[in-house]
């Protein structure tokens, strides 16, 4: 089960890799303007945002809507082909894509976390950022179009399909566990981390939607590498991912730890990474060090969020469809379709301001760290 999440993992980022890193320029090579590329990012996340509260009322979450979901993302990897130059088709296969890839990552989050120990969980899965570096740093070399980046999605999107069936198949087995879930689901119980999670999700939107064009559009290596700014932005995102993966693989020590402080110093340690973005544009080696900080703002990061969720809440599954919807959903929404207007007013002053964001982001893990030890004083 181990190989078959690990793989899983592999391609699902790889899908993720060729959307964050590669589709905003191609979506700025086919024509839209940075206001209609933030709108088109904007869209998914805000969809995803809503499904949550379905399942909260209306469904649930089982291996069947799972299916259901990877075949609603390889569909619509595959529509990107004829909606690429259509502003309102592509809006409404973003929507659908990102409802299928929404689904799909907090089932399998749940699955992985429940079969496997903590200490293992990332080193399964750092296979996710293997993909998206290998697949970012192989797409660059071919990305003379915009249906090449297109195609490396679709290949993605069916190996995805294929071990998330196998996925699937494997939790058929588990379907008691499953139905015997706690039903109950509280927000409120701890609405500052939830207010937390949100708001770091804000602040990531300019990074991953505007990266990309950020980066290669300064001078960063032309005159003195002979490599081209989008090259180097390719090497700037892989090796965010390789630091990614080192965090991954050795985290386990950290994650024993109070995971709100883990938490916390995550999140402080991300505000001096958008510092350092804004104000050093055209300083390879500030970007570089900026992003080694990915291992901490993003790897160690989402493990110990998505671990102290599991630990909260009895239903594991919709604790993790409420991360994504909550923070990578509406959150991404709300940093996508800002950012997409910041950078138009001004590339570094979006970095300031997402700094600004991750700031609140830790004032709200103070307040639910310090109400978390209230009720500790209280029970004892």
């Amino acid at each position: 089960m181990a190989f078959i999440t690990a793989s899983f993992y592999f391609f699902y980022f790889s899908i993720v890799a060729v959307y964050v890193i590669f589709m905003p320029k191609v979506f700025s090579m086919v024509g839209y303007s940075p206001s209609e590329i933030g709108i088109l990012f904007a869209a998914a996340p805000l969809v995803r945002f809503a499904i949550p509260f379905l399942f909260l009322k209306y469904f649930t979450f089982t291996p069947k809507v799972f299916n259901a979901a990877l075949i609603l993302a390889f569909v619509s990897s595959g529509l990107m082909h004829f909606s690429l130059e259509h502003f309102y088709a592509l809006l409404f296969t973003n929507i659908s894509l990102g409802i299928g890839m929404s689904l799909v990552i907090p089932y399998v989050e749940s699955v992985a976390l429940s079969y496997m120990p903590k200490e293992s969980y990332g080193k399964v899965r750092l296979f996710g950022s293997i993909g998206f570096i290998l697949v970012s740093l192989l797409l660059v070399k071919f990305l003379s179009s915009a249906t090449i980046a297109v195609v490396f999605l679709n290949i993605s999107a069916f190996a995805t399909l294929i071990f998330g069936l196998l996925i699937s198949k494997y939790e058929r087995k588990n379907t008691l566990e499953t139905k015997q879930e706690n039903k109950s689901f509280s927000l409120k119980a701890h609405w500052p981390l939830w207010i937390s999670l949100f708001l770091m999700q804000v602040a990531f939107g300019g990074f991953y939607n505007f990266f990309t064009i950020y980066a290669s559009s300064y001078p960063i290596s032309l005159e003195i590498y002979s490599i081209s700014s989008l090259d180097m932005t390719i090497y700037l995102w892989s090796f965010g991912v390789v630091c990614e993966v080192f965090m991954l693989y050795f985290q386990a020590p950290l994650l024993q730890n109070n995971l709100l402080r883990v938490l916390q110093f995550s999140v402080g340690i991300t505000i001096f990474r958008w510092l350092l973005l804004a104000s050093f544009p055209e300083n390879l080696y500030i970007l570089f060090f900026s992003q080694s900080i990915h291992a901490f703002s993003f790897a160690l990061y989402h493990s110990a969020a998505i671990m102290y969720l599991h630990s909260l809440y009895a239903n594991k599954k919709l604790s993790q469809q409420f991360f994504a919807g909550i923070a990578y959903g509406l959150g991404g929404f709300l940093g996508a379709f800002g950012s997409g207007f910041i950078y138009e007013v001004s590339p570094q002053g979006l970095y300031f301001v997402a700094s600004g964001i991750t700031l609140m982001s830790f004032a709200f893990l103070w307040l639910e760290s310090k109400k978390a030890r209230s009720l500790s004083d209280w029970s004892d």
